[in-house]
């Protein structure tokens, strides 16, 4: 327990309004009606540098980390929201057991991965342009037309489903490639993700959490 115990009982988040991945933190929190317990401190965190002040909570210096009130800092996005998934408020967001769980856990990988292919394609670009690896580059390229195109031949069947960590990946990861990518136009093509996501975007928990404009 390397952070300080906080004295007014409420959780604390290092974050960044821009990160997908702490979206998807807020999102968990804010459906399970818990966002009031979690104080916000804006975090500057980077590949290329260590930031000091959330070394003591997370020793890997990455966003999200979240410190629970006697000081324990737990990380990783999908730690943190099954953390608050299971001390919410309402229906968990994970199935228990069985296929739908196994269904769920994919499609959270899917997201997941989609999340972490903008954040290294971001990284990427934004080097030098003598840098940059064209290999890299078009790779980035590939797996993300391909994740997309995959998750516009299953938005349908998703839409059925109740709404679980894979919807929150998902819908966190294609609002930030409209942040970070508006060049990709990623719904050309693909109206049913289109639509999904549209519905995913008028959730009160995504528009509490939207990116800032």
């Amino acid at each position: 327990m390397a952070g300080d115990i906080a004295e007014d009982g409420r959780m604390r988040l290092h974050w960044s309004p821009f990160s997908p991945f702490v979206r998807k933190v807020l999102v968990v929190a804010h459906e399970h009606g818990i966002a009031d317990r979690i104080r916000l401190v804006r975090t500057p965190a980077s590949m290329s540098s260590a930031n000091a002040a959330i070394l003591p909570d997370n020793p890997l210096g990455r966003l999200p980390t979240l410190v629970l009130p006697d000081g324990t800092g737990i990380f990783d996005s999908r730690v943190i929201y099954r953390h608050l998934d299971s001390i919410g408020l309402g229906p968990r967001l994970m199935p228990p057991e069985g296929r739908p769980l196994l269904e769920a856990m994919r499609a959270e990988a899917m997201g997941h991965g989609l999340c972490e292919l903008f954040v290294l394609w971001r990284n990427e670009r934004g080097r030098a342009a003598t840098l940059q690896s064209e290999p890299h580059l078009a790779a980035f390229a590939v797996k993300t037309a391909t994740t997309l195109d995959r998750l516009e031949m299953e938005a349908e069947a998703r839409a059925a489903e109740p709404f679980d960590f894979g919807h929150v990946s998902t819908g966190c990861g294609l609002a930030y490639c409209d942040f970070r990518f508006p060049d990709l136009e990623w719904r050309k093509g693909r109206p049913r993700l289109s639509a999904w996501h549209e519905a995913f975007a008028a959730r009160p928990s995504a528009l509490a959490t939207a990116i800032p404009a």
